[in-house]
């Protein structure tokens, strides 16, 4: 099947956007907006096995602040896009915020460093942000 495109403008140019560029986009703002750190994002489309197509990675330095820019990520995307993720596991060390196609990964710093996801998933193209 193929994917909707949404055309978003501005005053100078248009832009077209495919639905899952426009999550992913929205997804990488609210992370932004919140100061996660380190953020990454991991192609997988190529890999057979992924279960998604893209992982979104970032750290944040305390359990408070992961708390809150999950909750940001959750709230943008739902407001922007009307969308609600279909997994939201916040836990004090990793949260997952799972939107099908995009998953965005929410770790502290020792924990990112322990699960390794960027390792596992060399085979992906990872892109810093």
């Amino acid at each position: 099947m193929k994917e909707p495109i949404i055309q978003t403008s501005s005053k100078t140019q248009t832009k077209v956007q495919t639905a899952d560029q426009l999550l992913f986009d929205t997804i990488l703002e609210a992370l932004e907006d919140k100061k996660a750190e380190k953020i990454i994002s991991i192609d997988l489309k190529e890999i057979e096995e992924a279960a998604a197509d893209y992982f979104i990675i970032c750290e944040v330095n305390s359990g408070i602040q992961m708390a809150a820019v999950a909750n940001h990520v959750e709230k943008q995307v739902r407001e922007i896009l009307a969308e609600k993720p279909y997994q939201f596991e916040l836990s004090p060390s990793w949260t997952l915020v799972d939107y099908i196609n995009i998953v965005v990964h929410i770790f502290l710093s020792d924990e990112r460093k322990f699960y390794d996801l960027e390792g596992l998933w060399l085979d992906g193209i990872l892109q810093e942000h």
